[in-house]
Formats: structure tokens, sequence, C-alpha cells
């Protein structure tokens, strides 16, 4: 019996938990604020969690994971190699290659011979603005449907007076258990194109749904999107932050995928779409940097090519050089590397595997969430968490929560729902469809023990839901985008 054959013998991967697949670099401690302490910074700055300062939180910060990456050893050794030229510095042109290796070969861009079709921002936001400014040019009365905008999206499109269209499936809609409830509702989708093709200028799949709890788009509704989007000589785009994890959804959940490396997956997916807008926040494992990327070839090139010098301006205006973009030289570099990282299997698997372990930790507490679990972040449905209490929609149950739940315990989550996504018209409150808490798990950072004291107090909270009072609003009900702004008081 040779060596490995002896340690076969004991070896039964399936009975062992797995180490994390990485080593801390870094740790740093946090000082630790009372919770009365809490209590008077949270009364100061009206209950809202966006202001209340960071450096008070002695939990989990679930607020984004937005730039709360953890970067690895060769991000941060690539920072010393970041180029700060204005105009046309080294990293340009290594994303510029590495853009095409994660995406493609249909994303190819060759920055010495080839006009613009690769535009970088400081982030996410102002890369969809500039797409949405463009596109509004083409006239008035127009639509951009989709699986579901997030909150910013679908302000930046209505600031550029286009409706947006959210389009969620019917199992989402429904509450059903289904893979990918974050799909498009397609029948939907061929109704508004039958009627009023004319007037929709792009179809936007958002990969993975965040507004839609976190939930995934199979590659079936990608197809099928896209046919119908060539059928009717739409442009589709992705807004693709979470593209990696929305590939390892498919990978591990639809038929004839799970043989399939997660580059093949990817490929295959930005192979259907005409151009996609980014924030690397997410799924470029880095602290800062947003993207808008047109196909060369693509119908949105062919249909509206002079848009293209409009973004390249509009770029230049706000940003600064296209080759930089508004990032610096040592933040490209770090996007670099980023790419390279969240396409690794044992990245993916352990990054989303925790989100789906903090998920049902909160199943097993009794806690009602959305499930199956997403990739990136734990939905609290707070509809049913109040189930059976007087806590009507009017009261912001999930504004309430968010803030007793800094103030006792430390941890930092966001509402999602009828405040941030609703509207004040005509004297009334308008509520959309979702009515979340989102606990969104930073990348890389915390660990097991971290996770389950956040669930002991959510548990805590929820044995006493009947406790909870509902708020007032005292500031910024009328004002769009209000959830960034307001200010609560709870209801005595």
């Amino acid at each position: 019996m040779n060596f490995f054959e002896l340690v076969s013998k004991f070896k039964d991967e399936k009975a062992l938990s797995r180490p994390r697949p990485y080593t801390n670099h870094s740790v740093s401690f946090k000082k630790q604020h009372t919770a009365e302490e809490r209590t008077k910074m949270l009364e100061k700055v009206g209950l809202n969690v966006f202001n209340y300062p960071a450096n008070m939180i002695t939990g989990c910060d679930f607020l984004s994971d937005s730039g709360t990456t953890t970067m690895t050893d060769e991000q941060w050794a690539s920072l010393s190699l970041g180029d700060e030229s204005y105009g046309s510095n080294k990293g340009y042109f290594l994303l510029a290659k590495q853009i095409r290796e994660t995406f493609g070969e249909d994303w190819e861009y060759d920055p010495i011979n080839e006009k613009p079709s690769f535009y970088l921002f400081h982030q996410g936001r102002p890369a969809e603005y500039a797409l949405f400014k463009a596109i509004s040019t083409l006239g008035r009365g127009l639509i951009i449907p989709s699986n579901g905008h997030f909150d910013t999206t679908e302000a930046n499109i209505e600031s550029n007076n286009i409706e947006p269209m959210n389009l969620f499936s019917e199992e989402l809609v429904d509450g059903m258990e289904a893979d990918f409830k974050g799909n498009m509702n397609i029948e939907e989708l061929r109704e508004l194109l039958k009627e009023q093709s004319k007037n929709v200028p792009l179809i936007y799949l958002t990969i993975t749904n965040n507004t839609g709890g976190g939930q995934p788009v199979s590659m079936e509704n990608i197809k099928e999107v896209s046919e119908l989007a060539k059928q009717y000589k739409v442009p589709f785009f992705f807004d693709a932050c979470r593209f990696a994890e929305n590939a390892w959804f498919i990978q591990q959940k639809e038929s004839g995928y799970n043989k399939k490396e997660i580059i093949e997956i990817i490929h295959e997916m930005f192979s259907y779409v005409d151009g996609f807008h980014i924030s690397f926040k997410k799924d470029g494992l880095v602290n800062m940097g947003g993207g808008l990327f047109i196909k060369k070839n693509g119908l949105f090139a062919r249909k509206y090519p002079h848009l293209l010098e409009f973004l390249t301006d509009h770029q230049i205006l706000t940003e600064g050089h296209p080759t930089y973009g508004g990032i610096s030289g040592r933040d490209l570099m770090t996007l670099v590397y980023g790419l390279r990282t969240v396409i690794k299997q044992e990245y993916l698997d352990h990054r989303i595997q925790q989100v789906q372990q903090f998920g049902q930790m909160f199943i097993d507490a009794g806690i009602p969430v959305v499930t199956p679990i997403g990739g990136h972040a734990v939905y609290l449905d707070i509809n049913k968490f109040f189930h059976g209490t007087n806590m009507k929609g009017e009261d912001f149950g999930g504004i309430s929560f968010v803030a007793l739940l800094l103030a006792g315990y430390g941890h930092r989550a966001v509402e999602l729902g009828y405040f941030a996504f609703g509207k004040f018209e005509d004297g009334h409150e308008k509520h959309p469809r979702v009515n979340y808490v989102r606990f969104a798990v930073p990348r890389l950072k915390y660990e097991e023990q971290d996770l389950r004291a956040v669930v002991e107090a959510v548990k805590a909270l929820h044995d006493h839901k009947d406790k909870i009072p509902g708020v007032e609003v005292e500031y910024g009900r009328e004002l769009t985008l209000r959830h960034f702004k307001a200010k609560f008081a709870f209801k005595r």
C-alpha cells in the first residue's frame, strides 16, 4: 500500500468542514460603543442609518456590499504598480486586455486604433447616468424595461425623463420557490414590445436581480430576452454588477452547465448582449470604479452610432480623460487583478455558500427571508416579519427594524421596501411590490461567528416584534431618492 492509498482510507471530504480558501492579511479593531451612545447618535441623524457614522458600528455593516471588499495581497501589491499619467496610463491598456479575457472576444478593444466603446467612470452610478442621458436625446415617451431596476438605476432613468418599467418574474411576485426568480417576465416583455417597441430604446437585464432579493437570472431567460430584442430590433444590455455570481448560479442550478467553467458561462452570457454597465465595486472586487461597454458590432453601436461620441464627450466633461475616467491609476491596477480573482471557482464557492449559510441561519431561527437565498445578500421579508402585529404599511416597519437593530445590537442593515422604493403622490403612499430589509454580505470580510451574532440579534427583535413601534417621517417624504435623505422618529 502506498502513502496515498493509506491516506485515502481516512479521507472523507463530505464529512469534513472545509477551511476558508483564503487567509487573513490584516485585522482592524473596533471601538466598542455602548447601546446608549449608538441610540443618541441615531436620534441625531433622525434614525437614518445612511447618516450614522461607520466608525460607531460595533457589529457587522450590511448597509451595502459596494466598495466593502477585502482586497487580496495581489491587489494590494498592484497599488504600487499604478501609473497616474493623465493620458493613456499603463493600467488602461492592461484593463482593456483583461475586459476581453473576462467577458469574451466580443469585447476586444484596441485603445490605440479604435474609437472608444469602452467608457470608464469612478463608479457605476455615473456610468448608468451617462447611458440614460445619451438615450434621452432620442426623444420623449421612452420606456426602459427591466427584470428589476435598482433604486439609483430607476432614479437615473427618471431623471432623464424616461420611464423605468419593472417586469418581475411571476415566481418572485407570487413568492414561489424557483431557482431563477430574478428572471425577466418574458410574457410581459413580449406584450410591451408588441405594443410599444418604437418607444423602447433599450432592454435592461440586471444580473443578479438586486431589487428582487438578489435572485439570479437563468441562461435560458437571457437567451429569450435576446431573441425578443433581436426580433424587435431593440438593443439589449446587462446591468452586470454581479455577473460572476450569476454565472455561478447557472453553473450550479441550470441543466447543461454543471460541467462548464465559470469563464465559459460568462463568455456565453455576454455574447447575447449589445452592451453592459457595471459597478466594479461589486464583481470587480475593488473599492472604486465603474464602466460602460458597447459591443463594437452590436445593435446599439449600429443603431445609435452618434451616441458613442456623445458618451465620450460626457465622460471627458464629468470624469476626465477617457483612459482613466475618474479612476486613479492605482485603482485601475487593482481592478485588473480583481477581475481575475472573481472568476475563480474557489472564491465563488466560498462567497456564495457563506451567504447561503447565513440565510439558512435565519430560516433555522424561524425568521422569514426571501428564498432561495441569493448570491450576495439575505433579504428579510418585512411583511411576514410583522405578520400578526399592528404594524401597517405606512408605519414603515423596515425603518423601525433597522434603527433598533443598530441601536440595540450594533449591526447596520438597510430598508429596501415601502420607503426606499415607494413614493408619496397626491397625499398617499404608493407601495412597491417588495418590502425587504437587506443584509448585503461584504466579500471576504466576516466569519461565521459574526454572522451568527447578527441572526441572534434579529431573533431577539422578532421574538418581541409586537412591541416594535412604527415611525413618523419628519422630513423628506416627498423627495426623490428619499431613503438617502429622510429623517424619522418613533411613533409614541
